[in-house]
């Protein structure tokens, strides 16, 4: 999720899980027939139908609907929902990764859609302060009894979902898995070479260095390397070293000397040979995920990895083993990267929306127990069956990817945490290779990184941080590229050109952008936002209480 999913879970458990076995037995209405739970009508004679409502609401289109289920908006599962929803709905599609685009063109044309589905938090932002959402509040009250029922079991959501004018205009989800990016290393490498897991950015250093030098694999060859720098292994090590705003004393502040020790190490590892030399080709850190499965890294920076991680690793180095690592303790603490939002809002609705009462309803509708678990799992004895312990286990893997894995975004805004209590526990299905020992590192990976001794090194998840005004968000987008640009090539340099050089340099380039507006602006809202906003501590307080 910035603001955004961008990505799916971190720990993904569709290979090391019977695919749903993370929730619970369809409720008894979906069982019979698969009908969802409709309000029903006043008792009496009299009491004439409820008219039905006509809504559009986006709906993602990642381009992965098989062509025999028909389109991502016109399928088997829109088909179900304007069956047994209370709305006839017109899914309108908007690409996924240009969804803004498409939306903006929408609100050009006079075509925005009733109910809007976006994960990026600023987007959402920008609406409101353009005044394009409608106020929730009483809406809900009303109309949306399965989502008042999720405000009075976390009311944390209604803070988060609340703007700057005091109402509720976000509706979300709380998602049950948190960890998104965690480091791994090659235990059968250390065992080789007598190391221990690294400690510090000594240990960090020294370990990537053997794993360099050292021949790990036995090949005879000088073809390994200790760590890469691409993508999340950058930020890993601006990570270590908390190189961003932090709280002190209750201010919010910025520290050169993080980025300045930071801007070091980077500078370290790569003057010692111990990184991917054209570290800087690799922008999306494919190379280095392809260099580590295939047995010539050593510590790698995954984002949702999964089992699969481990059998295309074994697939060429079958006693390869690894196992997670927290980075190293510094000077100024010890943090983890990324987690995925445990408290995710999805939905608004439009301002111009000509039946407020319909759009709230259908997405009451869509996130109720008995909608989700269909669009989830799908039909009893067609695509799931119940298990010894009465929850959902799908009956054939390959029919469910076909006619189910492609709509996930219509279960967007549910919370799919199931009421039966025992099927929210993973369950391995010990017929896929390596899944119980990827179970074991799941879970070790878990008690790592979702520990408040061990925090996210930001301020709170991206997608609770502000959005920055227009004039703003473009000099911190250029002091973010121009910045990166000058510690890479300092990185790069060797000799010639200093990490003392750099700091100047970066100094001078914040003053000359501008930068400096921006840090004052996220100080000040610290100061203003500090009792109600969501930060790192309250995270791990969530967490805690889940």
């Amino acid at each position: 999720m910035a603001g955004n999913m961008k990505k799916s879970t971190f720990m993904t458990m569709t290979a090391v899980l019977a695919a749903g076995m993370l929730l619970a037995a369809c409720s008894k209405s979906s069982e019979e027939g698969g009908k969802a739970t409709v309000a029903p009508a006043k008792e009496g004679a009299s009491a004439a139908p409820e008219k039905r409502g006509k809504i559009k609401m986006s709906l993602y289109d990642r381009g992965n609907t098989p062509p025999a289920e028909g389109t991502i908006t016109n399928n088997r599962w829109t088909k179900w929902i304007n069956e047994n929803g209370p709305a006839d709905v017109d899914f309108i599609p908007v690409p996924r990764f240009e969804s803004k685009q498409k939306f903006n063109t929408l609100f050009a044309s006079g075509e925005a859609p009733d109910v809007i589905n976006e994960f990026e938090t600023a987007y959402r932002d920008q609406l409101y302060s353009q005044k394009q959402l409608l106020p929730l509040g009483d809406l809900i009250k009303q109309y949306a009894p399965n989502y008042s029922k999720m405000l009075e079991k976390y009311p944390i959501m209604r803070q988060i979902g609340t703007k700057p004018d005091g109402k509720l205009y976000e509706i979300g989800r709380v998602i049950p898995s948190t960890v998104q990016v965690a480091v791994f290393i090659r235990t059968d490498w250390l065992k080789k070479l007598s190391l221990p897991i690294p400690q510090t950015p000594e240990d960090l250093l020294k370990v990537a260095k053997a794993f360099t030098e050292q021949d790990p694999d036995g090949n005879g060859k000088k073809d390994t390397y200790g760590y890469s720098l691409a993508y999340l292994g950058d930020e890993a090590i601006d990570a270590m070293h908390g190189n961003t705003m932090f709280i002190k004393d209750d201010k919010l502040v910025e520290d050169d000397a993080r980025m300045k020790a930071a801007v070091s190490f980077k500078k370290r590892l790569f003057d010692e040979g111990v990184v991917d030399r054209d570290y800087l080709t690799d922008k999306n850190g494919e190379k280095a995920k392809k260099d580590f499965l295939s047995g010539k890294l050593g510590i790698y920076v995954a984002d949702n990895a999964n089992v699969d991680v481990l059998t295309a690793l074994r697939s060429t180095n079958k006693e390869a083993t690894i196992a997670p690592m927290l980075l190293p303790k510094t000077e100024f603490g010890q943090y983890t990267i990324r987690m995925l939002n445990p408290l995710q809002m999805t939905t608004v609705v439009y301002a111009g929306a000509k039946d407020p009462a319909a759009a709230v309803k259908t997405i009451d509708f869509m996130l109720a127990e008995s909608t989700w678990k269909m669009l989830k799992f799908g039909t009893e004895n067609v695509h799931w069956k119940n298990d010894e312990l009465g929850c959902p286990r799908p009956i054939n893997p390959d029919v469910r990817k076909a006619e189910i894995g492609y709509n996930t975004d219509l279960y967007m805004v549910s919370t799919t945490i199931d009421s039966k209590e025992i099927c929210n526990v993973p369950v391995v299905d010990k017929n896929i290779p390596n899944a119980e020992e990827w179970y074991k590192i799941r879970n070790e990976t878990r008690d790592m990184y979702e520990n408040p001794a061990v925090p996210l090194y930001t301020l709170t998840h991206a997608e609770h941080m502000p959005t920055l005004p227009a004039d703003l968000l473009k000099i911190n987008n250029d002091w973010t590229q121009q910045s990166k640009d000058l510690i890479a090539k300092t990185v790069v340099s060797g000799g010639s050109f200093s990490v003392d050089q750099a700091m100047n340099d970066l100094k001078s380039l914040k003053q000359k952008i501008g930068q400096n507006q921006t840090v004052d602006w996220y100080a000040k809202w610290y100061e203003q936002n500090k009792k109600n906003a969501f930060l790192t501590k309250d995270i791990y307080q969530f967490l805690a209480k889940k």
